[in-house]
């Protein structure tokens, strides 16, 4: 192997800090989740703890159902990667932070059920967002030769169902354990999430037709933004 090969292959094995950061956030939050949906589990004689042993394994499972479009290889460059780090690693904080500490809840109460029902709301939002684009929904801002423009399904109704979906899921997650940091946590995924759908818009906007398709669509929620 000549001097330049080895050097290239080693250029190819570095991962820059933000993604091995993010990275670790992923493998963190999969662990706190797991081992909080097992104490929360084995405390199940109180309804509490079964509740929130149950909303921490469904959270677990969605990230689990995600994992072969997260790991999926784009079929185009990514633009860039900033805002997915950001993006990946709020999201990931929000989770470790909202599940570490102790429920808030002592027993079972009709008030649990409007968080838990925006928790799978969402999901179920997100993984139909997610279904009807198929191989075109990509974690990565990228810039495609051909990008036929999807009108059908939730995309009738605004320009990023699956992230309507996220923050609608993870807003239901945070009401839940309603922790003072997991708000802030939230406050935090939005500002990036806003950063990062501009930062896809500019490059959308060049696409045939998504000008077209983005005029009187809302980007998130109808009559919000």
């Amino acid at each position: 192997m000549t001097r330049t090969d080895a050097t290239a292959g080693a250029t190819r094995r570095t991962v820059d800090p933000v993604t091995l950061l993010t990275r670790v956030l992923f493998v963190v939050a999969l662990a706190v989740l797991g081992s909080r949906a097992v104490w929360h589990l084995a405390h199940a004689a109180a309804p509490e703890h079964l509740v929130s042993g149950l909303l921490a394994g469904a959270y677990l499972a969605w990230i689990g159902a995600e994992i072969p479009v997260t790991f999926r290889r784009s079929s185009a460059p990514a633009v860039e990667i900033r805002t997915l780090a950001a993006y990946a690693s709020t999201r990931m904080l929000l989770v470790i932070v909202t599940v570490l500490p102790a429920t808030p809840w002592s027993g079972w109460s009709w008030w649990m059920v409007p968080p838990i029902a925006l928790f799978v709301a969402g999901i179920v939002l997100r993984l139909v967002a997610i279904r009807v684009l198929g191989a075109l929904y990509t974690h990565h801002v990228v810039r495609r030769q051909q990008h036929p423009i999807v009108t059908t399904g939730p995309y009738r109704l605004v320009r990023h169902p699956a992230y309507s979906g996220m923050l609608l899921a993870n807003l239901g997650f945070v009401l839940f354990f309603h922790h003072v940091v997991s708000v802030l946590a939230l406050v935090a995924l939005v500002a990036v999430l806003v950063w990062r759908i501009r930062t896809e818009e500019r490059v959308l906007w060049a696409v045939p037709g998504y000008p077209e398709f983005a005029t009187g669509r809302p980007r998130l929620l109808p009559g919000v933004w």
